[in-house]
Order: structure tokens, then sequence, then C-alpha cells
């Protein structure tokens, strides 16, 4: 099985809690969700208590300015070593693992962890990698991650990482195969995250497997599937969500490697990341929108600085002002036009749609972004968060001083087109689902 070839990736081995953990209290949803919502990063502690958890196993973004960060980046790491040396982890051997996430929005998502070739993943900018970032990658996120990750034994995933495999070869096939495959496990997510199972593959399958993603990189078919010549490497992994963990992982690596031999840089644990793989095509999969809240705004000075930035663009900005959201949503929104896009926003006693015609940007969201860049570069006093789900971005966006924006869905149809001809997304473009759909921490894996 070790001698088994397919792009960018690697057969793991991964490790499981031990047999007797309450697992609705070791798994906990990624870290970077819920970062304007303390209470619920507090509701998690108390449920955990005392009990074997990955809360105790990573950072909450929540706290990254909580002012302790390096004491609680020591407790992470001694806390991985107390679980390795308590044996509260089992290494389940080489393998793969085949999931099946259900949450409240979609009845089943299938999933398979495996590892990826960080050598193969770049996520810079014209990037013509095979593994590569879908949206910019925020370098200044980086830092603290690098921190908990440098120290660490363990990693622990909750990258989603995509391919486009409309004839479902790769992974769809399991699914017809658990009435044979090992249990490992089957329980409910905490804070309404859903319930999953997971399944270990038998070693006599994953040839198929790796055969099927052999052939999705395959450069005629590549070409001819999205219509480019021989100019544009081949995309075959393209990361759905963590970003940032991955690209985490891929700057260890580079400070890592200088110190190895050649062959221990072939073998290294860390030259690779576990993640979980998706098609993009599989119905438990949808794409949301990434709304985004500024705090500390003067928000009748921010509209103003918007339209006239659209305008310096070469656009025009339209603003519509409503007395509320039930007000604004009985408004018919324009009809779809091409070189106009539509994107909402709530203050506190107020709320917007703002209308702008022949953008320099393909999509609303990389418009608005570009705005705010730019706008929060003079004012250093405000912050901004990026929000899954209508709901908090009205109850945030309405308090005194903030500014919250709705923006829309795009297709995920077009995603890997998108990537392969125009480069990444604006970051926080899209998200998959909602934020208790997010991948839950679950398996770890040795990375020294």
């Amino acid at each position: 099985m070790t001698n088994l070839k397919a792009p960018a990736v690697q057969i793991p081995e991964i490790l499981l809690p031990q047999p007797g953990t309450d697992l609705s209290k070791w798994s906990v949803v990624a870290c970077d969700q819920y970062t304007s919502q303390p209470e619920y990063w507090e509701e998690v502690s108390r449920f955990v208590g005392d009990a074997p958890s990955t809360l105790n196993l990573i950072f909450p973004e929540v706290y990254l300015e909580a002012g302790n960060k390096a004491e609680r980046i020591a407790r992470i790491q001694q806390n991985m070593r107390d679980y390795l040396a308590e044996e509260k982890l089992v290494n389940m051997g080489p393998g793969l693992i085949y999931l099946d996430r259900q949450t409240s929005h979609a009845a089943s998502r299938k999933g398979l962890m495996i590892a990826l070739d960080l050598e193969e993943y770049d996520y810079n900018k014209g990037s013509q990698t095979l593994i590569r970032a879908t949206e910019g990658t925020v370098l200044d996120r980086l830092p603290p991650r690098i921190q908990v990750r440098e120290g660490a034994p363990l990693e622990l995933p909750h990258i989603m990482v995509l391919i486009d495999d409309p004839e479902r070869t790769v992974i769809e096939p399991l699914a017809e195969k658990v009435g044979a495959m090992e249990l490992l496990y089957d329980f409910d997510l905490m804070m309404n995250g859903g319930h999953i199972k997971g399944y270990r593959v038998d070693s006599a399958w994953i040839p198929g497997i790796f055969s099927a993603l052999t052939k999705l990189a395959e450069p005629r078919r590549f070409q001819e599937k999205y219509g480019v010549g021989e100019d544009k490497g081949i995309l075959l992994f393209a990361v759905g969500d963590g970003n940032h963990s991955l690209a985490t992982a891929k700057a260890c690596w580079e400070r890592l490697k200088p110190t190895l031999s050649p062959e221990e840089q072939a073998k290294h644990p860390a030259r690779y990341a576990l993640v979980e793989l998706v098609n993009v095509h599989d119905e438990g999969i949808q794409f949301e929108p990434i709304h985004r809240v500024v705090f500390n705004a003067d928000t009748q000075q921010l509209l103003a600085a918007m339209t006239a930035f659209f305008q310096g663009q070469g656009s025009k900005a339209t603003v519509q002002n409503f007395p509320d959201r039930e007000a604004m949503q009985q408004n018919n929104q324009p009809a779809h036009r091409e070189n106009v896009q539509v994107f909402e926003y709530i203050t506190a006693g107020s709320c917007g749609r703002v209308i702008l015609e022949q953008p320099r940007h393909n999509l609303a969201v990389g418009s608005l972004q570009s705005f705010l860049d730019t706008y929060l570069q003079g004012h250093p006093e405000m912050k901004i968060d990026y929000i899954h789900g209508e709901d908090v971005v009205t109850s945030l966006g309405a308090k005194p001083g903030n500014m919250g924006f709705y923006l829309p869905a795009m297709d995920k149809n077009d995603l890997f087109k998108t990537v392969i001809l125009d480069g990444v997304l604006p970051r926080k473009t899209f998200s998959m689902g909602e934020a208790e759909e997010k991948r839950f921490y679950m398996e770890c894996r040795r990375i020294r």
C-alpha cells in the first residue's frame, strides 16, 4: 500500500481518541468560527468541562487579542504532549477515513480524510500548482497559527479541500460500501453541529481512489474540461475552508525543510497536511456568502466615502435608504443586469442597498472589500469581522457604531474555472455552509 501513487497525496497515519472518550465533548468546531461571539466559546467550555477535548488543543481566534497569547499557546502544546503520553490518542495505522456528515442544512455531506503534499501547494497570486487557495491569503493571520504549529507534536485539521468531480468517481463510490466498512465513530456534534460517522476505508479500495484522482489530473482531460491551453497549470485540489491553516502548515514546512537532508525531506511528516477532501458537486456542499461587519464606524461618513471611492474608480454607486430591513425586503431588488452589482447594509436605526454600476471587480464582494481595505487603512480605530449567517449580521450591524454588509452568494459550479482563469478570489468570498456546518476537529496526526 505504501507504493501507491496519486498526484500530491499521501496515505496518512491518523490518531483517534481512545475508546470510551465522550466524542460529543471531544469534537469542537473550527477555531476561526464565531470570532465575534465569545459567548459561543464560553458555552463550549462549560459543556466540555474537564473531559478530554480538542478545545484544549486549539486556539479559538475569538481570544487572539485577549493578551495571554504566549501562555495559551504553551498550554495547547503541553496538552498535546500530555494527551500523547497518557495515550488519550490511538494510532489507527496508515489508512483513509470516509466521512458522512449530517447538518441542520444538509442530510449528508461525504468526505475523505487524506494527506496532501505541501510541496504541491502555493497560495500566492498566480500560482499554477496542483493545490491552490481559492481566496486571497491574509498573511497577518498566520503568525499565531505558526507559533502553535511550530512547537506542536500534532496537527488537528479543519481544512476542507475540494475536487471538481462531476462524474463522482473518487469519494461517492465509497458510500455504496459502508456496509462492508469498519465504523470508527458515530455521534452527535455539539452546539447544533449535526451528526457525523467515520469509516475505515479498506486498503483494497485505495488503488481505485488514487486512480480516479490521477485521471482528474490528466493534462488533456483538464484542458478540455475547462477550455484552457497548456499554459494553465492543472488545478486538482482547491482549498475551500481552512486556507490559512494550510498556509500555516506550508510556512512551517518551508522553515523546517532547509534543516533536513533530501532523504529526510521526502519522508518527514511535516511535509504533509491532513485534510478532508470533498467533491464540490456533493449535494451537501452549499456556498454561502461571507458577510462583513465593521465596528467603531461613523456610518454616514463611511457611506459617503464609499460612494466617492466607487466614483473615483469610474463606477456609479446609488444608495437606497430604508427605515428597517423589512421595508427594504418589501422593496423589490433591482433585476439582474450585466455590469451591475447589488449589496445591502444595516446600521443602528436604518438599512440600505447599494447599487453599483460598471464595477471594476467581477464580484460584489470584491468591490466592497476593495473599498473597505482602503478605508480601514485610514481609520485604525475601526475593526472588521467576517460573518457567517445573516442573523448575526443583523444583530451586530444594528448596534450603535457598527455597520453590517450583506453579500450575495456565488455559484459553486463556477469555482474551479474562475480560479483557473482569473486566479484567487477576493478573500472571504464564500463559505461552505453556515458556521455550525464547518468542519469539527476529530482526527489528529503527528507532525514530528
